[in-house]
């Protein structure tokens, strides 16, 4: 069994969940406060929220060393309570974390396997150095040739490169999506932008030839891979999941990475410069660069996008997590943990009660 830990904000890591849940030969159960996805074909238990702003809670950082763990936060006791007695009921082999620096050490100090899906940024912070340090294993939803650089060297020893990977990767190209020629689409991301309306009025004047779609501000859609299947040039922020859309659509992408914690996005961008896949800029252009800019983009052409996204990163990492959790030493057959002896000789463990889920 392999437990799956989604975190709720944004819906990366739940696609990204979906993906490698869809390859996966081990059962998979998933962890989180998101409601259970309709493509999800395993079990799924719903953990309550343990949100709430910083200023109203006591010390949610631990003195700096974690992330979120504010005192007497009664979400968040109920739902670690929650994990604590599922790993007990199930003895899984594995715990994701995709992502909670705490979930992971909670996990880990159950005695549970960890793998930490990877974030590319700054991740020197004593909260991830904790996480990254305790795992067994890294998956790193980008190709090995675009490795974040400054890691410790025995991250790099125990990270697993899949390459990225999205919802899209074994969708054909919608049959009607045959790209324009001055066809824009934006993405602008749910996290915020720092876009405005007028902005985007001022690109779309200033190139008058070009027609513009905006998705994520008064456009929304479930399902955007016609539009960007459809498109001559993206214009997209810097999210892994984002990134990894525009791939699978192999559509020539200019990347305006978004302000997040730990520089994330502008860490993305600086590889995929780096690799020379997108034109990156790191604010939003002025009026007058659109014209050639979006041209500029656009005969770039998309094929290079394959470097990125080879289209098989799903099936890579799923693979690597069905190894992980036939190979990692397990309980042994017949015997059930918390009956073994702890370090002092006593038992560890006797008759619980399990509250219902």
């Amino acid at each position: 069994m392999i437990g799956y830990y989604v975190h709720h904000q944004g819906r990366g890591h739940l696609h990204r969940a979906v993906c490698l849940a869809r390859h996966l030969r081990t059962p998979v159960t998933g962890l989180s406060s998101l409601p259970r996805p309709a493509e999800w074909s395993g079990a799924w238990i719903r953990l309550p929220m343990d949100d709430g702003l910083a200023s109203e809670v006591g010390d949610p950082r631990a003195h700096g060393r974690l992330h979120w763990v504010p005192r007497h936060h009664a979400g968040l006791r109920t739902r670690m309570s929650i994990l604590a007695d599922w790993i007990e009921r199930s003895a899984p082999s594995l715990l994701v974390s995709d992502v909670s620096v705490e979930v992971a050490a909670f996990a880990r100090l159950m005695g549970v396997p960890v793998v930490v899906a990877a974030m590319r940024g700054e991740r020197a912070d004593p909260a991830h150095r904790l996480a990254y340090d305790v795992a067994d294993a890294l998956l790193a939803p980008w190709p090995e040739a675009t490795r974040e650089p400054g890691w410790p060297e025995e991250w790099y020893a125990k990270t697993e490169h899949t390459g990225a990977f999205s919802r899209y990767d074994e969708r054909p190209r919608h049959p009607g999506a045959v790209p324009a020629d001055h066809e824009a689409v934006v993405m602008l991301g749910a996290g915020g932008s720092g876009v405005s309306d007028a902005d985007l009025q001022r690109a779309a004047e200033a190139t008058p030839t070009w027609n513009w779609t905006v998705l994520g501000r008064k456009t929304w859609t479930d399902d955007p891979w016609p539009l960007l299947c459809g498109a001559s040039v993206v214009v997209s922020h810097a999210g892994q999941n984002a990134i990894a859309e525009c791939a699978a659509a192999r559509t020539p992408t200019l990347v305006i990475p978004q302000h997040r914690p730990h520089d994330e996005q502008h860490a993305t961008g600086r590889a995929l410069a780096a690799a020379g896949l997108a034109v990156v800029r790191d604010s939003w252009p002025e009026p007058d660069e659109w014209p050639a800019l979006l041209t500029g983009v656009r005969r770039m052409g998309g094929d290079r996008w394959r470097r990125w996204a080879p289209g098989d990163g799903a099936e890579r990492g799923a693979a690597f997590l069905d190894r992980l959790a036939e190979d990692l030493p397990g309980p042994a057959p017949g015997r059930k943990d918390s009956a073994s002896s702890g370090p002092m000789g006593s038992s560890a463990g006797g008759d619980g009660v399990c509250a219902p889920l």
